[in-house]
């Protein structure tokens, strides 16, 4: 419940990021998080199910962890006011992270990596990933 709490949060912030760039592209983002999140809060439903909660309580708990998303988003939108160019900034972080995200539920090989330089290797492409992202947003 943790861990989808800040992946929700997660999916908050970059809804949020996207609306300061602009309605459309903040539509286009709720859009896209929402289908993302339809079988993901249903896999997470029969997780807690599984794992023995009854139906009132996995209901619940999906839903106090599916509100961190909006507490991302107001957090975005918020903290625009108080610091210039935090979007140069948050885009790239959430994209990284659903990225990240995508790639460790795609490719469960990364959770089995029990040696230190295959794990420091995948920590270094990762930031890889968001300094090139951060260098596109410069450029571009």
């Amino acid at each position: 419940l943790f861990g989808d709490s800040v992946h929700n949060f997660i999916d908050g912030l970059a809804i949020g990021a996207s609306f300061l760039v602009s309605v459309p592209v903040g539509i286009a983002t709720s859009l896209a998080v929402i289908l993302h999140e339809i079988p993901h809060e249903i896999g997470d439903f029969a997780a807690l199910i599984h794992g023995g909660m009854n139906k009132k309580q996995a209901i619940f708990y999906n839903f106090v962890s599916g509100l961190t998303a909006i507490f991302g988003t107001l957090f975005a939108l918020t903290l625009n006011q108080y610091l210039v160019g935090v979007n140069n900034f948050l885009l790239p972080f959430a994209a990284a992270n659903l990225i990240y995200i995508a790639g460790t539920n795609l490719i469960p090989e990364l959770h089995k990596e029990t040696q230190l330089k295959k794990s420091i290797i995948q920590i270094f492409t990762f930031i890889l990933g968001i300094a090139i992202m951060y260098g596109l947003l410069i450029v571009g």
